[in-house]
């Protein structure tokens, strides 16, 4: 009997394997911002999504999310960026009176020095922030990689659990 014969009768007495534990972690935040970002028309908030770009965008495209998404390299600085982002979305969501934005910034030292900067900034303009999502992906994602752009290739796997989730919602 070899090591991975160990490691899988290990886990069959154990139940799920670590990685489907943390996806199923990872799509219940996952579920909760979807509904948070949908536009009202569609069950949600209208909760933009404030990312670092593009690639991004279409991880989170490739994952379900519907609703409004605010890149933050656009070619601004950062105080035009807070100024456009307080202005458009105030300082709390009408539809659910939470956060008016969900902030995920990468996981890695680089995105959270930008969440940090970015939180503390609108937090001085009373713009409370949703890390939620972070904070999750952060704990149980970091093996599959440590940026939002990595998720897009666990897609596939995720969307049924996300959307056990979002039945599960109502």
């Amino acid at each position: 009997m070899g090591a991975s014969d160990w490691f899988e009768g290990h886990w069959s007495l154990n139940g799920p394997s670590d990685q489907a534990q943390r996806f199923e972690t990872a799509a219940a935040a996952i579920a909760r911002c979807q509904v948070r970002n949908r536009m009202p028309e569609d069950g949600g908030a209208g909760c933009p999504i404030l990312i670092e770009g593009l690639k991004d965008v279409k991880a989170l495209r490739a994952l379900g999310f519907i609703g409004p998404i605010e890149k933050m390299n656009r070619g601004w600085d950062r105080s035009r960026l807070v100024a456009y982002l307080h202005g458009t979305y105030g300082t709390r969501n009408i539809f659910d009176r939470g956060p008016p934005l969900i902030l995920l910034m990468d996981w890695d030292r680089t995105g959270g020095r930008i969440q940090t900067n970015l939180r503390d900034r609108l937090m001085a303009l009373d713009v409370p922030v949703d890390e939620d999502l972070r904070r999750v992906l952060l704990r149980v994602m970091k093996p599959e990689g440590r940026t939002v752009e990595s998720l897009a290739p666990h897609a596939k796997s995720l969307a049924p659990m996300i959307e056990e989730q979002l039945e599960a919602r109502g």
